[in-house]
């Protein structure tokens, strides 16, 4: 299998797609190579031992990035034929950007993004509305209320895509032909599709059936390919607040996750409404 692996980009993604390869060591792999003053080139030629000595990547990168008969070299493959023509790209930390109110506000800021859309939006205002588990149906018009508000006063929503309270507020910038941003829990193609053309929820599909990356941004810390877990919801939520320059908390749970992260949003300064 032939994939193009001589530039930092085609580096940066295999290491993406690699086992074993979370933040923590996407980032230190990296400062390796640099350190070593490594092409991409010459470590996508190391062995499996060298790349342990060299770059320290956990034993099953190594193994993963030596063969190029592997899973990794194939999503590799699957993700420049997929996202090629398409727009998507990937932001390290690195990036000049990367949104700077993630590195702001979260300690362990995701050491990639994968991101597709209207990235002019990041530079406008933004807002959250955020709400506890088990909305009330007075919570989630609350939601729409604090969401149509936001709007109006010209701010980008900054939401999710598939909880009550988060499709209850993604729906109302569609209503008035608004930008959003939407955070996501699982990979791009995942939520898309493969040709990235399909709103994420079926709310949305009612008032505009092919998502629209003129006007929308979305934005993973997961792979392209990934499927949702549970365990991808607290962090998305993080992401949702950090992109945040306004947060409306209609109802959060005391102590709960929702919580805790307006209580950080507004020891950082961020405007934090009540109801």
């Amino acid at each position: 299998m032939r994939v193009g692996v001589d530039t930092s980009e085609d580096f940066e993604l295999a290491l993406c797609f690699a086992p074993k390869v979370g933040s923590e060591t996407f980032r230190s792999v990296l400062a390796r190579k640099a350190t070593l003053a490594l092409s991409s080139e010459e470590c996508f030629a190391l062995d499996r031992g060298g790349l342990v000595d060299s770059l320290q990547m956990p034993e099953e990168s190594a193994e993963a990035f030596a063969d190029r008969s592997s899973k990794m070299y194939a999503s590799l493959l699957k993700y420049k034929e997929n996202a090629g023509a398409k727009g998507v790209r990937m932001l390290t930390t690195s990036s000049a950007i990367y949104p700077s109110r993630i590195i702001d506000f979260c300690p362990s800021p995701p050491a990639f993004l994968f991101v597709y859309g209207n990235l002019k939006v990041l530079t406008s205002p933004t807002f959250a509305v955020i709400c506890s588990r088990d909305p009330t149906a007075a919570d989630l018009d609350a939601v729409e209320s604090a969401s149509e508000s936001g709007v109006l006063a010209s701010k980008a929503l900054v939401g999710g895509t598939n909880t009550d309270a988060y499709q209850r507020a993604a729906v109302v910038p569609l209503r008035w032909g608004a930008p959003r941003i939407l955070v996501l829990d699982r990979g791009l193609f995942c939520a898309l599709g493969d040709d990235l053309s399909e709103e994420p929820f079926r709310t949305a599909r009612l008032w505009r059936y092919r998502f629209d990356p003129e006007t929308d941004l979305v934005i993973s810390r997961n792979r392209p390919f990934d499927e949702y877990a549970a365990s991808n919801q607290p962090y998305r939520d993080e992401m949702i607040v950090a992109l945040a320059d306004e947060v409306h908390a209609i109802r959060l749970r005391p102590g709960g996750n929702m919580d805790k992260l307006a209580k950080r949003a507004e020891a950082l300064g961020r405007s934090v409404v009540r109801p």
